[in-house]
């Protein structure tokens, strides 16, 4: 069965950085399109970066310049880095094949709080 464990969230000041990752297994990552979605407090589920199979990549115009992820294919891993926290990045962030995302298949995610 397919698993995907998100972990390295937390709490940080605005500013600061942090770096989620996403080990999967029962699925090679690197034949799908994977995302990095996050949920904010009362707010929809919203898709914040892709990388494909390729490598390349695409990026919600709000973290543009502050957030990259990226793939190790050798350990089955995405990550995504994310500098220049604002408040507003504050969420549950999920990982997912794009395509899995589409049938509403969720791991548990992982927290980002953002905040003085």
């Amino acid at each position: 069965q397919v698993q995907l464990v998100e972990s390295g969230g937390g709490l940080v000041q605005p500013g600061g950085s942090l770096r989620l990752s996403c080990a999967a297994s029962g699925i090679i990552l690197n034949i799908y399109t994977m995302g990095w979605y996050r949920q904010a407090p009362g707010k929809q589920r919203e898709l914040v970066a892709t990388v494909a199979p390729g490598s390349s990549t695409t990026y919600v115009d709000s973290v543009k310049g502050r957030f990259t992820i990226s793939r190790d294919n050798i350990k089955n891993t995405i990550y995504l880095q994310m500098n220049s926290l604002k408040p507003e990045d504050t969420a549950v962030y999920y990982c997912n094949a794009v395509r899995r995302a589409a049938t509403n298949q969720w791991g548990k995610g992982n927290l980002v709080t953002v905040s003085s």
